[in-house]
């Protein structure tokens, strides 16, 4: 059962932020500083990924837990209005897929990052191992 009138449950989501959320901007501060250089929200990319390395042919995608559905404390399904709410994230799940097939069709190589791992316990292992794998068969400048 949702705490929250409808009417401000419907206000509160309307405020949920799509592009430069605290994950996202976790994420290009702490690549910046170890010397990458991005496009943000490229169009010219299928799916218009968060950030994209053209000279690295890579492209990643920030997302958020409860949104795309991940399989973690915050990415669990709501208990309320489940007949909205599973259908839209299952729905999201596969636009995500087919995003991510488009950029690779491409010969771009793709990542995710999850909400979750930009957290401040994972936060420094999750963009090591980004920068690893984004310098992989390329060399940054």
């Amino acid at each position: 059962m949702d705490s929250l009138p409808p009417e401000r449950r419907s206000a509160l989501m309307k405020r949920v932020k799509r592009s430069d959320t605290e994950p996202e901007l976790t994420l290009r501060k702490a690549l910046h500083q170890l010397g990458f250089r991005y496009v943000i929200g490229d169009k010219r990319l299928p799916g218009t990924p968060d950030l994209s390395f053209p000279k690295l042919k890579a492209a990643v995608f920030v997302h958020g837990c409860f949104w795309h559905g991940h399989h973690c404390r915050q990415g669990r399904a709501p208990s309320s209005n489940e007949s909205y709410w599973l259908p839209k994230i299952e729905a999201n799940r596969e636009r995500d897929k087919r995003k991510e097939q488009g950029i690779r069709d491409l010969g771009w190589r793709v990542f995710t990052v999850w909400e979750c791992q930009l957290k401040k316990a994972h936060k420094q292992e999750t963009v090591a191992a980004l920068a690893v794998d984004l310098k992989v068969n390329n060399q940054v400048r």
